[in-house]
């Protein structure tokens, strides 16, 4: 496939998924609800697809099926948190911190897989660092609450890349479509079970909040689809790279479209945030492609 046949596409997912916080902002409903339906629909979504391939579900284990449910866990706690850090703090902050994600995927790695790194690896690391310190202190002069919104969106980043590392070890046995729908059906369910536990309103949502965990539920996944396909013309990491264009489009969406406004020191720590994982994920390609090549 050409290049530019892959740009349009990529362009398309990274558009998708920067609309994700829009959304969230847009509802009153409470981070957990929107979670929990966005997890249901899209389940109801893909059982179609799921149907046709229900035959996989035999290479399933029981080991696996663990698997699959503490994926959803951390699939569904990632969600809460995310969109509940949305509730508190401006989409251009939640989002600069969620590109910290490779950074904490490979910190993860190297505890949970022994996966070792090098100088230049741990330098960019320590320059979206430094950016993501200087995003909060911008926030901590707007409020408390802020502050606490970038907490929750760290804490996200932390929960997402836990779904990551565990459902890897499940998604190479089974296709995408199995994975994703097993993993957003447990996730659906945990949040229900939360939702429950604590009290928070079932139901009672307006047209207009139905209509925001639809869109939560179609938009966002539209990456998802689009990614999946991708990988059968380019690498994970080139896709991966697509995850800095999440905070700069969904930074211009919240100026265009909620007024949201960013200060100096703000837009400088998102500015080596972004240039922190970017230099990251280069590298990380480099060295891939430099052992292929000695292989």
């Amino acid at each position: 496939m050409q290049q530019r046949s892959v740009a349009i596409p990529l362009i398309i997912s990274i558009i998708a998924v920067s609309f994700a916080a829009i959304f969230v902002k847009w509802s009153d409903a409470p981070a957990t609800i929107l979670s929990m339906y966005r997890m249901w629909l899209a389940s109801l979504f893909l059982l179609p697809i799921v149907w046709q391939k229900r035959t996989e579900f035999k290479k399933i284990t029981k080991r696996d099926s663990v698997f699959l449910l503490s994926s959803g866990l951390f699939l569904g706690l990632h969600f809460a948190l995310w969109f509940g850090s949305l509730k508190l703090t401006t989409v251009a902050s939640s989002t600069i911190i969620l590109a910290l994600q490779p950074i904490v995927s490979l910190v993860g790695g190297f505890f949970i897989f022994r996966e070792k790194s090098n100088l230049a690896a741990l330098i960019s690391m320590g320059i979206a660092v430094i950016g993501a310190i200087m995003v909060g202190w911008g926030d901590f002069a707007l409020s408390g609450d802020a502050i606490i919104g970038d907490i929750l969106s760290f804490l996200s980043v932390i929960a997402v890349v836990g779904y990551l590392l565990i459902g890897q070890r499940v998604v190479k046995r089974v296709s995408h479509w199995i994975y994703s729908f097993s993993v957003f059906f447990f996730a659906a369910i945990a949040l229900t079970l939360y939702n429950l536990l604590a009290g928070v309103e079932i139901l009672g949502y307006s047209k207009h909040d139905w209509g925001i965990f639809l869109l939560l539920a179609i938009v966002p996944t539209i990456t998802h689809l689009i990614n999946n396909w991708l990988l059968n013309y380019i690498n994970a990491t080139a896709i991966s790279m697509s995850i800095l264009g999440e905070p700069v489009g969904a930074t211009i969406l919240a100026v265009l479209l909620l007024d949201e406004e960013i200060s100096l020191i703000q837009a400088c720590g998102g500015v080596l945030v972004l240039s922190g994982v970017f230099v990251f994920l280069a590298r990380q390609q480099k060295g891939r492609k430099y052992k292929n090549k000695a292989a």
